[in-house]
């Protein structure tokens, strides 16, 4: 029986997941430090007699805990506030360089942290961990021999964005006639132009970027448990969702979920979209009430140990499919699976949707529509992939839910992207769209998020299951 009592208990276990109880691994409880150094060796290779200098992310404001830049952590896995590495491509020795024991924060307030000395040398796998006073001497050494040095240009990720969030950001904030305030990176390379005038500086970010394309098998380890949770996640909500409930309800659900299995928060808003809230792609408001009789669409997933995921499902509040319902889900998910099992490795995207369309031809032809909307809504869907020149199939997935990279002629092993199509009804304002994570592999492709239920029995049975709410 479903009882205020479940609902208060479920409330308190939620609110209990106060930000400062994320969970903040650091890059030794995450890779080895030989993950790290691989990425450093492939740096080194790219910039030659060069160097490569990056800074890490500032503490936090306020109680948040800390989490460290994206291109920071992936070729460091330093997770100390401030922090600088050299990477040097002609010594092939890297330097990081840190702020020096405080008494005051590791002794009485927050814990042992990293600082100077050969234990960090040790965790982290460098050549050297200096006091970062001393990052000024490197800099004039540096200066002295007038060699080029590679920095990031792009503004900091933090989570919960990707790399076009902040750089929106920073170029609204910069063009702000009251504002006018740089990124940090800008700052950055003004102070480097100012120390060693007599060096170019390069954006280190195409190379770094480039590398990150290709996940290793370590990375995909992380992306399987990140598809894992918010699979769960996605379950927990199917459990849970009825009538009365609203949007952000189950949104709890998945934020619960995410913290109890070691996730540090999202990798971007929630999107929990019911009704005719379902017609727009990024709709996150989450405040609407779920009604009887429509659908819900379940798009959230978790950062997890700096890597993120990316699933949606769609399942109706009350849980069961009414004829209508069922027609239009079953249409999309024959499309959906037309595409999907037209994915192979060494293949470009056209060439996969050429023959995606070949198989969505044959679903149309066999499909027995009784509802004309839905039977031209289904024919928009497939004239779409008819007349795509798109260069992808979706978006990449890494440390970032939209991940860095130019998309590759063709798909190669070790790439993980999303597939998203969105099926709409236009004048009713209602959309459909589910979404899997896919990884490339030598046989072909591995859909990591497959166990998410997705066919009508699966779902409808999954909601017949008693939610944490109930409980």
């Amino acid at each position: 029986m479903r009882t205020p009592f479940g609902f208060l208990v479920a409330g308190l276990l939620v609110l209990a997941q106060a930000p400062s109880a994320q969970p903040v691994f650091t890059g030794a409880e995450i890779f080895p430090p030989e993950e790290f150094a691989a990425r450093r060796a492939r740096v080194m290779e790219q910039i030659g007699d060069a160097v490569a200098i990056l800074q890490g992310t500032t503490e936090r404001p306020g109680e948040q805990p800390f989490r460290q830049s994206n291109q920071f952590f992936y070729l460091t896995g330093a997770c100390e506030p401030r922090a600088i590495v050299t990477i040097d491509g002609r010594t092939r020795r890297t330097t990081l360089f840190l702020q020096p024991f405080n008494e005051r924060r590791e002794n009485r307030m927050f814990g042992p942290g990293l600082h100077p000395g050969e234990e960090a040398v040790k965790m982290t796998g460098v050549d050297a961990v200096l006091p970062r006073d001393q990052f000024s001497s490197a800099i004039a050494a540096l200066a002295r021999d007038g060699r080029t040095i590679y920095t990031p240009f792009r503004p900091e990720v933090l989570g919960e964005a990707s790399s076009g969030d902040p750089r929106a950001l920073w170029r609204a904030t910069k063009d702000d006639p009251w504002d006018g305030r740089v990124s940090r990176e800008e700052a950055f390379i003004a102070k480097l132009k100012a120390a060693a005038s007599r060096s170019a500086i390069r954006d280190l970010d195409p190379i770094v970027d480039a590398l990150r394309t290709t996940k290793s098998p370590r990375e995909i380890a992380v992306i399987r448990e990140a598809t894992r949770i918010a699979g769960l996640a996605i379950i927990e909500a199917m459990r849970d969702a009825r009538p009365g409930l609203r949007e952000y309800e189950l949104q709890a659900d998945a934020e619960f979920v995410f913290k109890k299995h070691g996730a540090y928060g999202a990798s971007y808003f929630a999107l929990i979209a019911t009704g005719t809230n379902t017609f727009y792609s990024h709709y996150n408001k989450n405040t609407a009430m779920l009604q009887d009789g429509e659908l819900v669409q379940f798009d959230y997933a978790p950062d997890y140990k700096y890597y993120q995921s990316d699933v949606t499902r769609v399942f109706p509040v009350n849980g069961t499919f009414n004829p209508r319902q069922r027609e239009l889900y079953t249409i999309y998910l024959r499309l959906y699976r037309a595409l999907m099992t037209s994915i192979r490795a060494h293949a470009s995207p056209r060439d996969i949707i050429r023959d995606a369309v070949v198989k969505m031809d044959a679903v149309m032809a066999s499909f027995a529509f009784t509802d004309e909307k839905i039977k031209t809504a289904a024919s928009a869907f497939v004239d779409r992939f008819r007349t795509s020149t798109a260069s992808s199939l979706g978006h990449a997935v890494g440390m970032e839910v939209h991940d860095v990279g130019r998309p590759s002629p063709t798909l190669e092993p070790g790439q993980v992207f999303t597939i998203e199509p969105a099926l709409q009804l236009p004048d009713e304002h209602i959309g459909i769209r589910l979404e899997d994570m896919i990884l490339i592999t030598d046989a072909g492709y591995e859909n990591l998020s497959t166990f998410v239920p997705i066919e009508i029995d699966a779902i409808e049975a999954t909601m017949r299951e008693r939610g944490r709410q109930e409980k």
